[in-house]
């Protein structure tokens, strides 16, 4: 079973260059049945990817910084 981290990526890489994931697509593939428990940490599964430089944040187009306050 995929870690949240391995399931972003690969959803990231099946994709174009500039297209964009949500943290729920990541937490369906790691548990179908159970994903909705797993939104806060793919949450900050995403965000710790962005820190690290791996992804980049955005919301309705928009760059985010992974440490502001936001919902999403």
């Amino acid at each position: 079973r995929p870690t949240l981290d391995a399931a972003i990526l690969a959803l990231l890489a099946a994709r174009a260059p500039d297209a964009t994931i949500c943290p729920s697509e990541a937490a369906r593939a790691v548990d179908p049945d159970g994903w909705h428990a797993l939104m806060p940490a793919a949450r900050e599964a995403a965000r710790a990817l962005a820190r690290a430089g791996r992804v980049k944040l955005r919301q309705r187009g928009r760059p985010l910084d992974p440490d502001a306050d936001f919902r999403g």
